[in-house]
């Protein structure tokens, strides 16, 4: 369970009432990702709060004719879901820092630069971050944010969510070793097994995963396996 001292307050005010609940901020966070969050240990306290600093409580009568149930945890929920959550400076630092990690690991995975067919690494896309100024709302979801950071990252260094081809050819017997693997990365077109026993397929991958795609067949494969973008 979270202390007092490291949680946040979640307030939602609704016919004429306030209700705030004090909260672990990762798991409002997690919440607001639309992520499933167990909330029955991530209060700091079992209670809700007409003003949580002050210590006032809200009747269960009173939950009950707003929210129709007495069950704390799904009161919580929906205060966390409808309403605002209130952070210490530190607190948003943290969570936004955080939030920045997800959306430069999910552009770097998804995105590549269309000049060159190459991806972006997650280095390049932290700086030209930082040049473009972009701001990370630490309660919004990545997906959510994606573009708007991309947005802002296009005047600075060529960028593009895609998709790309990649034919491979694995050695008959590396397949069962590998095959998990490349479905785990991206998605199988087509795969027919040749006459010399090896196996042949085209399969759709993140842009910015073709390095990881690359070295993990060379590892897997002890170099064996050949791969080639398809056009």
């Amino acid at each position: 369970m979270v202390t007092v001292e490291d949680a946040v307050i979640a307030r939602w005010d609704t016919q004429g009432s306030r209700f705030e609940v004090l909260v672990d901020p990762q798991a409002v966070q997690d919440l607001k990702d639309g992520k499933a969050v167990d909330l029955s240990d991530k209060l700091a306290l079992d209670q809700v709060f007409k003003d949580a600093k002050k210590g006032d409580k809200i009747s269960e009568e009173h939950l009950e004719r707003i929210f129709h149930t007495r069950d704390l945890v799904e009161i919580a929920r929906q205060i966390i879901l409808k309403g605002e959550v209130q952070v210490t400076t530190e607190q948003r630092h943290t969570l936004q820092e955080a939030k920045r990690r997800q959306i430069v690991a999910m552009i770097a995975r998804n995105a590549m630069n269309p000049q060159t067919g190459a991806p972006h690494p997650p280095a390049r896309i932290e700086s030209a971050m930082a040049e473009a100024k972009v701001h990370i709302d630490p309660f919004k979801p990545v997906d959510a944010q994606v573009q708007e950071v991309l947005a802002k990252l296009r005047p600075l260094i060529p960028i593009r969510l895609d998709v790309v081809k990649v034919r491979v050819k694995l050695p008959g017997q590396h397949y069962p070793r590998v095959i998990g693997e490349v479905k785990g990365l991206g998605k199988i077109l087509e795969e027919q097994w040749l006459s010399d026993g090896s196996w042949s397929g085209i399969v759709e991958i993140p842009a910015g995963i073709q390095t990881e795609l690359y070295e993990k067949l060379s590892a897997r494969t002890k170099g064996s396996a050949e791969t080639a973008l398809v056009k």
